[in-house]
């Protein structure tokens, strides 16, 4: 089980979907999506890439994992390993453009 670690642009989209009514579909979405990241970031249904034109703050590589699939708009979650062992950092909850 890894402990997740937010960026606080990360926290603050979470926060928004958390918060609106409108967007409670989403915020289930990348709740589950959260939950999954932390047992297994490899899980299957994730469908976790490398995102390589995105790097770490210390150069570590950013990884992309699914919240949505086949929907407008679908939102993904950019995490990468670290800072320690057994802890993911969220990057960024964003709309798939």
């Amino acid at each position: 089980m890894f402990d997740l670690y937010w960026t606080p642009e990360a926290h603050d989209t979470y926060q928004t979907l958390k918060s609106s009514p409108s967007l409670l579909k989403r915020y289930k979405a990348v709740r589950k999506t959260l939950q999954l990241l932390a047992g297994d970031p490899r899980h299957n249904s994730l469908q976790t890439h490398e995102f390589s034109s995105l790097r770490g703050p210390g150069g570590e590589k950013v990884f992309e994992a699914y919240a949505e699939q086949r929907t407008a708009a679908a939102y993904r979650v950019f995490w990468f390993y670290g800072p320690a062992k057994d802890c993911i950092t969220i990057v960024a909850i964003t709309p798939h453009p």
